[in-house]
């Protein structure tokens, strides 16, 4: 064969070997096209909006008295003081229980005050902006109209974002039982995140606190979640690591949670408890209101084993206030 003859034959090889690899690449793209979206959902890591622990400071703050707004401002004066938490410049988001178009008094949303009242603590430390948010169950505008949230919270010169589907993002949560789901974009943007539950019973786990408001981070067919719904509490937990968690115990839903609708069912427990250990927090409430402990809410033992906090919340240096 003549070096014309070899060359011919050497390209002919380089054309069949493209167009296989062609054939194989257009392959791989047309499974890649036919698969659901969320499987190349980003992004793959958990956002962590933790601050420093600080040995000196409390680790939580239970604070009784008749204000809202002075609960509020103690619980985190007692903790360092917010420009512990938040600097000049971030954006912060502010994660009520907003899901219901109920009022204050009903006890089945955050209370408007305390929210207003972390809104203003944030400005003054020079946040840049103040978001808050939630996907709601009632619709949105209705939710936070009739909870009181929007109108205080935009008073105290926050936004509200309200759960468009434009602003969802496929995620993958990463946990054991958790993986794609669709997020409300500011969950992950955020420099900062505070999260402001409230206190109320839940006919499914007995009581709704700090980790399950995280619910309220996702779109998508939400009821699935309550089928593994201890599983899906942590992985929400592990996905979500708040800088700060205050919980709204004014006034508390004693029964017939989580939307209520009877103010029988609720007491003025006038409380604020507030800490950087999430499973403490929601701990020490289940315990106080509904005597529920960890063997009825399991959840809280699968995330102490995951590391998330600890359920020994007498074992915390924690500041105890009157006002």
């Amino acid at each position: 064969m003549d070096s014309a003859t070899r060359r011919r034959a050497m390209l002919q090889v380089l054309r069949l070997g493209g167009a296989g690899a062609a054939a194989a690449g257009l392959g791989v793209w047309l499974s890649r096209r036919s698969q659901h979206p969320a499987e190349s959902a980003v992004p793959a890591t958990r956002p962590n909006f933790q601050v420093s622990a600080d040995p000196s400071l409390p680790e939580m703050a239970v604070i009784q008295g008749a204000d809202p707004a002075a609960l509020a401002r103690r619980a985190i004066a007692e903790l360092g003081g917010i420009r512990r938490f938040v600097s000049r410049g971030d954006v912060v988001v502010l994660k009520p229980n907003a899901s219901w178009d109920r009022p204050p008094e009903l006890a089945a949303t955050t209370n408007p005050v305390l929210v207003a009242e972390v809104a203003r603590l944030c400005r003054e430390a020079g946040a840049r902006r103040i978001i808050v948010t939630d996907v709601t169950i009632h619709e949105p505008r209705r939710a936070f109209q009739g909870s009181g949230i929007g109108p205080a919270a935009r008073a105290a010169g926050a936004e509200i974002v309200l759960p468009e589907a434009r602003l969802f993002r496929d995620v993958d949560l990463r946990g054991q039982v958790l993986n794609v789901w669709p997020v409300l974009e500011p969950f992950l943007t955020a420099d900062k995140m505070i999260n402001l539950p409230i206190a109320k019973h839940h006919s499914l786990t007995g009581a709704t606190l700090g980790m399950k408001n995280w619910y309220g981070i996702l779109g998508g067919p939400r009821q699935r979640l309550h089928q593994r719904i201890h599983e899906s509490l942590v992985d929400l937990a592990d996905f979500m690591r708040p800088t700060l968690t205050l919980l709204d115990a004014y006034r508390v839903l004693l029964r017939n949670g989580p939307s209520g609708g009877n103010t029988a069912d609720v007491a003025l427990e006038k409380t604020v408890i507030a800490g950087t250990d999430p499973v403490a927090l929601d701990a020490y409430a289940a315990q106080a209101w509904w005597n529920l402990d960890w063997h009825t809410l399991r959840y809280l033992k699968l995330a102490a084993d995951r590391r998330l906090g600890t359920l020994d919340y007498a074992a915390l240096r924690t500041r105890f206030v009157t006002l």
